[in-house]
């Protein structure tokens, strides 16, 4: 999917610069947004594609929707835009390659030092998905990029196949005791979703989802 193929989400993108940017002057957001489409359309990705952004960019709107206050949402939804924005699944630092595009693309752009630092500081907690207690930022990121985890179950069946597919140079063990540990770490975080609207209408499902993957996963694997 290119820019030219959904002029809507790079107008989505072209607004929240403008947004962020509060009037200052800076160059046109287009190219950096046609950048960041065409980076999500790359070959090897099978979830982490364009439909990946545009469902995180959704669920930040959703959690606005419902109630979500404070935080600055425009620095929110450019995080959203780059935290996949290097992905190549063989490499483990994806999201520090995605903060440091970021640092670089938003400072061109007219971003403020503070600004774009917080965009990178977001990227950078997607490695985790646990924001600090009252991180307002963090939070609605993180629940945006699990909202997923929430998906009826074909949906999120339709999810983990396509992450088994962006790893399809792995052998199998070795995907099911990776993608296992994936899943522990997230059933041992306190919550998923630390929004009061992630947390009352995404947790429960999104707890079912992922346990009954780590079995499969481990049932299949021999172990647990």
């Amino acid at each position: 999917m290119t820019a030219d193929q959904d002029p809507a989400l790079l107008r989505r993108w072209n607004a929240t610069l403008l947004a962020a940017r509060a009037g200052r002057e800076g160059p046109d957001p287009a190219p950096y947004g046609r950048n960041l489409l065409a980076r999500w359309a790359e070959p090897q990705r099978r979830y982490h594609t364009v439909d990946h952004l545009r469902a995180v960019l959704d669920r930040v709107d959703e959690l606005t929707d419902q109630g979500g206050e404070g935080g600055e949402l425009e620095l929110v939804r450019l995080a959203a835009w780059f935290h996949d924005a290097v992905y190549r699944p063989d490499r483990s630092e994806n999201e520090e390659r995605s903060a440091v595009l970021a640092e670089k693309a938003l400072t061109e752009a007219g971003l403020t030092p503070h600004e774009v630092a917080e965009v990178a500081r977001l990227v950078r907690l997607t490695v985790t998905h646990d924001p600090a207690d009252g991180d307002l930022n963090g939070e609605t990121l993180c629940d945006a990029d699990l909202a997923v985890l929430a998906s009826d179950p074909d949906t999120y069946a339709r999810y983990a196949a396509a992450v088994r597919e962006e790893y399809g140079f792995v052998p199998d063990t070795a995907f099911r005791e990776g993608r296992a540990a994936v899943l522990r770490h997230l059933l041992d975080l306190p919550r998923l979703f630390r929004t009061p609207y992630g947390a009352a209408v995404w947790e429960e499902k999104a707890r079912e989802n992922v346990e009954r993957e780590l079995k499969e996963l481990t049932g299949a694997s021999g172990t647990g």
